[in-house]
């Protein structure tokens, strides 16, 4: 028994000693921006918003003519060699008019006889590839593609548009995530507090019993039931400190803090007030416009594709200088040159390939927009779903109020009846635990009329 007695002190001082070190206040405001801020989905949405903004400027410069340098240089063994042998060649004279005629003698059977022959004594012929080289400057220009560059670079704008549009959405998620954690916190600091107010509720009574007891005046038996349920709030605080250190934790991952940094809720769910909740606007849901971006981004698909089965021109100009080629160690490349080409081209037979893929891209088109209505419709049940519950949570609050206030006005009687030793020990712990459970719902339907508000908000469009 002492075993026992001493492990439970060790965790009493276990669970109690994070509430001696000084703790920090935090407004749901607070957890909101840090959450924003440290959340790593965040983090890689912007990163992502980033990509498809660099790659907006890449697919623009499309539009642009495009200049390289260009360079070969030839490293070979290869050569040519040629020896042309001698012959003999016919000579020409001018005549009378300044014309070269043949200096023919005579002619045997029709084959002319040359008075003079030229003696051509041949030669070596040797072409050297080794070493030739060609540097230049080379400037492209797209006139029409089909299409093509314009709708990629749509498309890319698309992506951007998409990016942000999936970041809010995000953010969205991470708002209703802090909230979802800062309240169950909340609910759990609340409960905490009550089952401390029905403890020392609970004391007050064993004391009044212990001693009318040694009076005589009262049964051991009803000294057992305070005792009885002296346990069960002590229990209860038990598992009150173990949610508070959990849901403390959960909160800190949340915001991006230490899981165990000390933190408290400063807002409370009694603060609750019903306020007109703003009518929603699903076009402002970034959902609803990721579903319309996707439907265009298939339409530009759906040209892209047609581009590729489209005619084709662009045009182009080289400046190049070249060096090398020699032949019997004498260079024949030693000049620069300026050249332009205008590229066509017209695709005319390809067996149905491009009719066929333009119909599968317009078949995914019709796809993303018959998820854009499908899913369109769900979200507008969604926010019906999210308005009925916030109203069920706003008539949850009033009834919690209404039924706390019945059941301490039944402590109050009950307790008065007590000490006028007209009511018995069991009712008046029966009341005691009817006015705990009226506290403990009134703290639940608060929490959960916070989190109503804000699950409606994101369903609305609104958050």
């Amino acid at each position: 028994m002492r075993r026992y007695n001493t492990l439970f002190m060790i965790m009493a001082c276990l669970v109690a000693a994070p509430n001696v070190a000084a703790q920090q206040p935090l407004t749901l405001e607070e957890c909101r921006s840090m959450a924003l801020q440290n959340n790593k989905q965040i983090a890689v949405a912007a990163q992502q918003q980033e990509k498809a903004a660099y790659g907006v400027k890449a697919y623009r410069a499309n539009f642009l003519p495009k200049l390289s340098a260009t360079g070969n240089y030839l490293l070979t063994t290869a050569s040519l060699e040629r020896e042309i042998p001698s012959f003999y060649l016919p000579t020409y004279v001018p005549d009378g008019s300044g014309q070269l005629v043949p200096n023919i003698l005579t002619s045997v059977d029709g084959v002319p006889i040359f008075k003079e022959y030229a003696f051509f004594p041949g030669m070596e012929l040797n072409l050297r590839l080794n070493g030739t080289y060609l540097t230049g400057l080379r400037l492209e220009q797209p006139i029409y593609m089909g299409g093509k560059i314009t709708s990629a670079y749509r498309m890319a704008q698309l992506g951007e548009e998409m990016a942000r549009l999936n970041r809010q959405k995000s953010e969205a998620e991470v708002i209703l995530q802090a909230d979802e954690a800062y309240w169950s916190y909340v609910r759990v600091l609340e409960l905490k507090k009550v089952a401390e107010s029905y403890k020392e509720m609970l004391a007050r009574l064993a004391t009044e019993v212990e001693n009318a007891y040694k009076e005589g005046m009262v049964p051991r038996n009803d000294l057992l039931r305070v005792e009885v349920k002296q346990n069960e709030v002590e229990l209860q605080l038990l598992k009150a400190d173990n949610g508070v250190r959990l849901a403390r934790m959960n909160l800190c991952h949340v915001v991006g803090l230490p899981l165990n940094s000390e933190v408290t809720a400063v807002e409370r769910p009694g603060v609750f007030q019903d306020e007109a909740l703003p009518l929603p606007d699903l076009s402002s849901r970034p959902e609803v416009k990721l579903l319309m971006r996707q439907v265009d981004l298939k339409d530009q698909q759906v040209k892209l594709v047609r581009s590729e089965f489209l005619p084709q021109v662009g045009i182009g100009g080289n400046f190049a200088y070249a060096n090398g080629l020699k032949l019997n160690d004498s260079k024949l490349l030693d000049h620069a040159a300026f050249s332009a080409v205008v590229s066509v081209q017209v695709p005319i037979f390809h067996w149905g390939e491009g009719k066929n893929r333009v119909r599968s891209a317009m078949a995914e088109k019709r796809v993303a927009q018959l998820q854009q209505e499908e899913l369109t419709g769900k979200m507008e049940l969604e926010v019906q779903q999210a308005l009925q519950a916030y109203q069920e949570s706003v008539a949850a609050v009033e009834l919690t109020n209404r039924s706390l206030s019945q059941a301490e006005e039944n402590l109050r009687e009950s307790r008065d009846r007590y000490d006028a030793g007209m009511e018995t020990l069991s009712n008046l712990l029966e009341a005691q635990a009817m006015w705990q459970k009226a506290k403990a719902e009134l703290v639940e339907a608060g929490c959960n009329a916070q989190l109503a508000t804000t699950r409606y908000l994101k369903a609305a469009g609104k958050l």
